[in-house]
């Protein structure tokens, strides 16, 4: 099972001097509007691919999942109201004071398990801007299964430098942002000035804080820090949203899967690791239906072999004679019929048995047969003279006592009634 991770390109802001806000990794080696970035990771979680690549050329993978770029998200925390399918209107107009953007060109996200009449953290973001990465990436048949934030609310708290822009402080350093995240909030802090310092004076002493730094930023960050930093590339720190829960693609950009896609989201959600006991468990249960299959099969084979031993050994002992037993009961039938016929009894398909039956079904009144032929098991009689009455009357006495007439072009048909027909009668 593989995951594609996609990098949206950052919308763009300027500073107050007019420069560009790219912070380092976001949107790297992008050349156009059809170029992502992108990070391609195994079953194993290990990365096999990355780089920039135009949207036709992306590799394919079992999950697809959208990264957009911290400076892209606003996170407020509200009471949620109890709106139903109503939700993302009572967002709007719950956070409409407090958003510098009219809400209509909005999209909002709830964090994981969100109820209403329960607080939760929104994640907001421009509409527009992930509408249109969306559908490019679906008009290359790439379906993105989910939008996830690189960083958000949460603990333990986190605080992730990177390189801001080729802005050069005062000591050759370039300018640092760091990316802060705990269950205050998310926030993208310049370290440029004391207002970073100034904000996270509390958790800059406080005790399991995770630091990292990309590596070309994790001396500077030290620096300013105090502390050791981790290196962590940017397709590293993507991995943690894999298993994470977020999803931006709700309310008028929910997935829409149908058919096939729907098939397919099932099977991917179904490989992720959270139902591995129910992969294990399906798989021991259809494990234990073959072996019971294949034992119920070989119990009846062995009664149909010890069946078929039962008759060829009472066909041996009833007739010695017989050496080579291919079928037992038509050698056994066969066997049967020439010891009858060397006894001098008439059997079903003789002459005498098949005149003894039409003699007596013979309707009442019906004087004896114009003319009549013979051949083993059937004997052939002239209805010329008869009504339809006798013959319907003649038939059913006959069905009675197990024998079957067809009556066609003059001529009444006699032989025995197929065993199950005899039985039904």
């Amino acid at each position: 099972m593989s995951t594609l991770l996609l990098f949206l390109p950052p919308r763009s802001r300027l500073r107050a001097q007019g420069r560009l806000l790219m912070p380092e990794g976001s949107g790297r080696g992008v050349a156009g509007d059809d170029v992502y970035d992108h990070v391609l990771v195994d079953a194993a979680g290990q990365i096999v691919d990355q780089g920039p690549r135009p949207v036709a050329a992306l590799p394919r993978a079992t999950t697809v999942i959208a990264i957009a770029a911290e400076t892209d998200l606003g996170w407020q925390r509200v009471e949620l109201p109890r709106a139903g399918r109503q939700m993302r209107a009572a967002l709007a107009g719950l956070l409409e004071e407090s958003l510098l953007d009219d809400t209509e060109g909005l999209h909002f996200a709830l964090e994981p398990g969100a109820a209403g009449g329960a607080a939760a953290w929104v994640a907001v973001c421009s509409r527009a801007w992930l509408a249109q990465h969306l559908a490019r990436l679906e008009a290359a048949h790439v379906f993105v299964d989910r939008v996830a934030p690189l960083s958000w609310p949460g603990t333990p708290p986190r605080g992730h430098f990177q390189a801001a822009d080729a802005e050069v402080g005062e000591e050759g350093d370039s300018a640092l942002l760091l990316q802060w995240s705990d269950g205050q909030g998310v926030a993208s802090l310049p370290l440029a000035g004391e207002l970073a310092r100034t904000l996270l004076a509390p958790a800059l002493e406080q005790a399991g804080t995770q630091w990292t730094a990309t590596p070309t930023a994790a001396a500077q960050a030290e620096r300013w820090l105090g502390v050791a930093v981790s290196a962590l590339t940017p397709e590293q720190r993507a991995l943690a949203v894999i298993d994470g829960r977020w999803d931006l693609r709700q309310f008028e950009l929910a997935p829409r899967t149908r058919g096939l896609r729907t098939l397919r989201q099932f099977w991917r959600e179904l490989m992720q690791r959270q139902w591995r006991p129910v992969r294990w468990g399906l798989a021991g249960l259809v494990a234990v239906q073959l072996l019971g299959l294949n034992l119920l099969a070989w119990q009846q084979n062995r009664q149909l072999q010890q069946q078929r031993s039962a008759l060829t050994s009472t066909l041996q002992t009833t007739y010695p004679q017989v050496r080579a037993v291919l079928d037992a009961p038509v050698q056994m039938r066969r066997e049967t019929e020439a010891l009858r016929a060397s006894a001098g009894r008439a059997g079903d398909d003789d002459l005498e048995t098949l005149l003894a039956a039409a003699a007596s079904s013979w309707p009442p009144g019906r004087g004896p047969v114009d003319a009549l032929s013979f051949e083993p098991g059937r004997l052939v009689l002239s209805s010329s003279g008869w009504n339809e009455p006798q013959i319907e009357q003649f038939r059913s006495q006959l069905k009675s006592e197990g024998w079957q007439l067809d009556s066609a072009e003059g001529r009444m048909t006699l032989r025995r009634a197929p065993r199950a027909a005899a039985k039904t009668s």
